[in-house]
This record gives structure tokens, sequence and C-alpha cells, in this order.
């Protein structure tokens, strides 16, 4: 697997993005990699970590073209 910088593995080029639509400048996404986080409360619903699209992670695979 051939080694991907920082820059170049950012959020918003992750295939696991998912931009927030309530936000107009798409800055902020949810990473949708992992299933939904539980919350403490059993009536809660789980929630995606909101990640900015400049973060990176492991998890990086970019969007096929």
């Amino acid at each position: 697997m051939p080694l991907t910088t920082a820059g170049a593995a950012a959020c918003a080029k992750c295939k696991f993005f998912d931009t927030d639509s309530a936000r107009s400048d798409a800055s902020l996404g949810l990473c949708r990699y992992n299933p939904p986080i539980s919350q403490p409360s059993g009536e809660a619903a789980g929630v995606w970590p909101k990640v900015e699209a400049s973060d990176w992670c492991g998890h990086f695979e970019a969007v096929a073209a």
C-alpha cells in the first residue's frame, strides 16, 4: 500500500466523509468509516464522529473518480 501524506489524505477527499448538510461551507462533516457511537442514554440515537474537512486518519480511502 502506498504511503499517503496528511495533505493528500484529508477527510474532504475520503470516501467515508459525509458533508454536514446544515453547513453551507462544508468545513465540517461526519466520518462514516465506523458505525455510530452509542450514547449513555438508551433513548438517544448513536452519532457519527464530527470531523473537519482538513482532518485525516489511518482509514483514509480516496473517493473513486
